[in-house]
């Protein structure tokens, strides 16, 4: 009997390449795992800029008598399918975490650093799940509702370092340039996590709440936003100062095209920021916003996986261990 792996469609093969695994195909679904994740948390934006935050007003069920959307007399249900959309989200996410730790325990030789990285995924798509749902008896109390983004952060991170250690070897971990600068790329990726929160702070105490009834933090807007560019001002700045000393050590292309890339897109992120402030925080620029800030954060981790290298682990003969698929020729997956 021919499994889909057999398939003579390559989208086919690719869909259930988690089942005969490639190091491009493990790689692959890591990267989809990242994107997914990074789609999310945009569609979580969505929902809180368009007042649908409460659109489901109970948890797991959408409302207290029905898990799908059905009528009721204090939502409406553009809300309700918003909001109900974005939960059914998850199982997108949860499918992708799945395939990701399938194809790291059936990836041969398997790879316990890989394993570990996979387990991750689904763990902290149930967590939060389970936060979501905090979320929501807390009638998006800001707290709740910053933490659930930054959850999708950490999340994100893990994806990207098992898509980034897929790549790799299990050897030590070898610097691809001087010490410091390796230094100045983890304070850098510290800066934007750092920026990161202090947007959550900014998100929490301005407009787009999510719904007339959710609370703000108690504080001045003006001065959390001026934090706020303050901090990624020295975001770009580290940026700036690492794609300087990355070019004058004459470090790898890779780790100099990683910063370079960085600072595009903060340079980016930054022209989004001051326009929504001066328009006063338009709901479509909100998004653009959420947006970048995800993929400042994606960027800022492979810089930091850029500066590093892992070679593989050899066997008695000397040479490298490679999945019997890619031994065998087998197409490449997803």
């Amino acid at each position: 009997m021919k499994l889909p792996t057999d398939h003579p469609n390559p989208y086919v093969r690719r869909l259930f390449s988690f089942w005969a695994p490639t190091t491009e195909s493990m790689r692959a679904w890591a990267m989809a795992s990242v994107v997914v994740n990074a789609g999310i948390a945009v569609t979580g934006a969505g929902v809180r800029v368009t007042g649908s935050g409460l659109g489901c007003p109970t948890w797991p069920k959408c409302t207290p008598d029905s898990f799908i959307p059905a009528a009721h007399p204090e939502v409406s249900m553009l809300n309700m399918l918003v909001e109900f959309g974005n939960r059914l989200l998850t199982f997108l996410v949860l499918a992708v975490a799945v395939a990701c730790v399938l194809s790291a325990l059936r990836l041969a030789p398997r790879r316990r650093s890989l394993v570990g990285l996979a387990l991750l995924q689904p763990a902290g798509v149930l967590a939060q799940a389970l936060w979501g749902g905090l979320v929501v008896s807390t009638m998006l109390n800001p707290f709740t509702v910053g933490m659930h983004f930054l959850i999708s952060t950490g999340l994100i991170a893990a994806c990207w370092m098992l898509y980034a250690r897929a790549g790799e070897g299990d050897g030590p971990a070898r610097r691809v340039t001087h010490r410091d600068i390796r230094r100045l790329g983890y304070a850098l990726l510290a800066a934007v996590f750092a920026l990161l929160v202090a947007g959550v702070v900014v998100s929490g105490t301005g407009p787009h709440s999510g719904d007339e009834m959710a609370s703000r933090f108690d504080l001045d807007i003006e001065a959390v936003a001026r934090l706020h560019a303050d901090v990624a001002y020295i975001v770009v700045g580290l940026t700036f100062a690492l794609l300087f000393a990355l070019h004058v050590s004459h470090s790898q292309r890779a780790a100099k095209r990683a910063a370079l890339t960085l600072l595009v897109v903060e340079l980016g992120q930054g022209v989004i920021g001051y326009t929504q402030y001066f328009l006063a925080v338009p709901a479509a620029l909100v998004l653009l916003h959420v947006l970048g800030s995800t993929l400042v954060w994606i960027a800022a981790l492979r810089v930091v996986t850029s500066l590093r290298t892992r070679s593989p682990q050899t066997g008695p003969a000397g040479a490298a261990d490679h999945s019997p698929a890619e031994a065998a020729g087998a197409p490449a997956a997803v």
